[in-house]
């Protein structure tokens, strides 16, 4: 044998030995995840049963038997067959809303102002004078009278507190006497644009303000301190780990608040990515503006790059503005709350600084002008610029003309699966039985080749996300009415449901590179269910449990074991 022969020999040895090590070396996980249910969402909609997660990034899906070959795990968790789903995704919520909803007075559920006074009285017992008193929560189309509430009931309660109740939607309060009074509101305060104060016959408040109104009295409302900011932001966010989601996209954040989810995260104690929208224009915006945008703040756990505005109102306050008027209120057509010259501003601003605007739009009027806005402005970007990804937030009442301008100019809809099954019982009296059609009209808009960011509008609706699931593959209430579904034509499929809270979601922030899907490389942003939603009967959706929440690779939520 020549040297140069025996050369090659052994150099072919060598490259057969390193291949060798290379397919019979094991890799390391931190944790192997095994004999579950594995909805990855991937462009394939693949199905596995097994994930690994090492740091805290995925490494590696596939089956439990081929992981295990493959990884040498520090821990295996046998999942038992229960089901994984991509970490889940809020869309639209507001997270020190429901932090304070916690901390104050809940009204959710109250089925008349009676009952509602009687939970105030309880809680004056417990107040000293001259404190306020304040909850969220009511809705006068639960009442047998249907009407807005007047201020002599709280005062008869609360002669000595200053009270503001504030209804489901975050659109109109109630207020006592005491409160107009320290805000030095009376038969002689003028209407503000875009907004309401309801008068009684003899034109003096009744003691209930809509819209931009609702700034008459708030002007006068104790601001929070730092420490009562993070205590309610804590209180929320835990809230949303039980309830499985691993990020909220928060809408209308300040500077305290976003100081505040700094404060959390750099102590360990944030339990869950936020991505934090600015509320409109001010010192917050100002300041953004200067600084730029913010991404992946402490491991990705805060992003700020987008601001909040807001077109018009809200259905059930008849706030909402509507191209004719409300078939329950003549000559109502809705309220426009931001002129159209300050949202311009606002958009051209955003797009010299690459910031993401995000405008609430309930109305088919409302959401017309934005469409008109945004076309109008998104015009003027050069073409070879990234979307900017403007989203509509609840894109609620269309014109049917409308529905294809998301798709065709690049607009996400950001939709609340659970303001349809929440609102179902009177929508159409506002809307009248043609209009109707165009309102939560998702099969409508997913035809077109838009997606839709889902979310709760907590603390509008429940915080779980598998409320938002069920109603919108459903559109049926808790008690499974309508049996087939409210307008059952515009209902989702369930891989499109969970996407809405997933992948599309992360799609909406930017983020679908590093979440929303389970594949190799992304965050280990997982919720993990004890059945497999994907499959199981729509009763048994709702009786489905979070098991576990993950974050980053961090358990921040696990089902306490029973209690033997």
């Amino acid at each position: 044998m020549t040297r140069t022969t025996s050369g090659i020999i052994l150099a072919l040895f060598a490259v057969a030995a390193f291949y060798y090590v290379m397919k019979t070396s094991t890799e390391v996980a931190a944790t192997l995840f095994v004999n579950g249910t594995v909805y990855t969402l991937d462009e394939h909609s693949s199905v596995c049963e097994a994930v690994a997660v090492q740091g805290s990034r995925i490494v590696g899906v596939g089956s439990s038997d081929d992981l295990r070959k493959r990884f040498r795990a520090e821990a295996v968790v046998d999942l038992e067959g229960k089901t994984v789903m991509p970490g889940l995704i809020d869309g639209h919520a507001h997270v020190l809303g429901e932090g304070t909803k916690l901390h104050n007075l809940d009204l959710a559920g109250t089925t008349s102002p009676a009952q509602i006074a009687d939970l105030v009285a309880k809680r004056i017992q417990e107040t000293p004078a001259g404190q306020w008193i304040f909850g969220r929560g009511w809705d006068q189309n639960r009442w047998d009278v249907k009407q807005f509430p007047s201020h002599e009931l709280l005062d008869r309660i609360a002669p000595n507190n200053p009270a503001i109740l504030t209804r489901i939607d975050g659109h109109a309060v109630w207020a006592n006497a005491k409160a107009m009074a320290l805000a030095g509101i009376s038969s002689g305060t003028k209407e503000i644009e875009g907004g309401k104060i309801y008068r009684d016959a003899k034109g003096d408040p009744t003691g209930v303000f809509v819209d931009n109104a609702i700034e008459l009295i708030e002007k006068v409302v104790p601001s929070l301190s730092d420490s009562e900011v993070e205590q309610r932001l804590k209180l929320a966010l835990d809230e949303c780990a039980r309830l499985g989601l691993t990020e909220v996209h928060d809408m209308g954040v300040d500077l305290q608040t976003i100081h505040m989810y700094k404060r959390l995260i750099d102590s360990g104690a944030c339990p869950l990515r936020v991505y934090a929208v600015i509320g409109g224009p001010g010192a917050t915006w100002n300041e953004y503006l200067r600084l730029g945008k913010e991404v992946g703040y402490g491991n990705d756990m805060l992003t700020v790059r987008a601001i909040k505005l807001y077109m018009d109102g809200a259905l059930g306050s008849r706030g909402a503005a509507l191209i004719d008027e409300y078939c329950d209120d003549p000559g109502n057509r809705g309220l426009t709350l931001t002129s159209e010259k300050e949202i311009e501003e606002v958009c051209r601003q955003a797009t010299d600084k690459g910031f993401q605007v995000c405008t609430h739009a309930i109305g088919d009027r409302g959401n017309n002008i934005i469409l008109n806005m945004y076309e109008r402005v998104l015009s003027a970007v050069p073409g070879d610029t990234p979307s900017l990804r403007w989203r509509v937030e609840h894109a609620q009442v269309l014109a049917p003309a409308d529905i294809p301008r998301f798709a065709r100019s690049g607009i996400v809809p950001s939709m609340q699966p659970t303001h349809a099954t929440s609102d179902m019982y009177w929508a159409e009296a506002r809307l009248g039985p043609e209009r109707v059609k165009g309102a939560y009209a998702w099969r409508s808009i997913l035809q077109t080749g838009s997606v839709i960011v889902g979310g709760s509008d907590f603390p509008v609706e429940n915080v779980s996300p598998l409320l938002g699931f069920y109603a919108a593959v459903t559109r049926s209430d808790a008690a499974g009415y309508p049996q087939d579904g409210w307008y059952a034509q515009q209902k989702m499929t369930r891989d499109e449901a969970a996407r809405c809270f997933s992948a599309w979601a992360a799609f909406g922030s930017f983020e679908e590179n590093s979440k929303g899907t389970i594949e190799p490389g992304k965050w280990a942003d997982l919720t993990i269910l004890s059945k497999d939603i994907m499959k199981v009967s729509p009763a048994e959706i709702l009786t489905t449990q979070v098991e576990m929440t993950i974050v980053g690779g961090k358990v921040v939520y696990e089902k306490p074991s029973p209690v033997p």
